[in-house]
């Protein structure tokens, strides 16, 4: 078992190193340009990134769609289907790197306390950026803007997951969170659409 203090170095030397890269990870999340490009024309990087997801997640055929506005952002979201078979293949895919995480790092505490760092640091980033986001269209919406917040932060915990559990840039969360790193909101799979905002 690990001797981790939460109040330590996430980065420390003593860590197991896919332990130590989530601590670096963690310390790139208040530079990114969180959702500053939300709204725009999918660029051929966005659009490689949202092809690569969707084939590392197990849909090569689908591919991606440009949501315009926070109103469609907002229907986008409202008619996900949690049951749907892009939500389960997203939970297969999370609950593999749990396990895989913690037989690697050896300590499943240690790898939540890394992970809970994680998803507190990208929260206090996210949350300001989703409301300045909105706030050039006019919205104003609490609810919308927790939800842009709280997916934002989902993803930089999958990504998280990712290098805890050493695995590589070729993993569909790590794809997904490129989306995000690009100033995107990937609203999620709907039948064969990648909806992104």
């Amino acid at each position: 078992m690990i001797d981790f203090d939460p109040d330590l170095d996430f980065t420390g030397e003593d860590l197991p190193p896919t332990l130590r890269a989530v601590g670096l990870f963690a310390q790139t999340l208040t530079q990114v340009r969180w959702f500053h490009r939300v709204g725009e024309l999918l660029s051929a990087d966005e659009a490689d990134a949202a092809h690569a997801y969707l084939s590392a997640l197990g849909f090569p055929e689908a591919g991606p769609a440009e949501i315009g506005d926070w109103m469609e952002a907002e229907e986008a979201a409202g008619n996900q289907d949690w049951n749907s078979t892009g939500w389960e293949a997203e939970e297969q895919l999370r609950a593999a790197l749990s396990v895989q995480a913690v037989e690697i790092i050896g300590d499943e505490q240690a790898v939540l306390v890394a992970l809970t760092h994680v998803t507190s640091t990208a929260s206090d980033a996210v949350h300001a950026a989703a409301a300045q986001a909105a706030s050039r269209f006019g919205i104003d919406d609490e609810g919308l803007i927790r939800a842009a917040a709280g997916s934002a932060t989902q993803g930089a915990y999958l990504a998280a997951l990712v290098l805890a559990a050493g695995e590589d840039e070729e993993h569909a969360f790590a794809h997904k969170f490129r989306l995000f790193e690009s100033g995107r909101w990937p609203l999620g799979v709907t039948g064969a659409t990648l909806n992104i905002f």
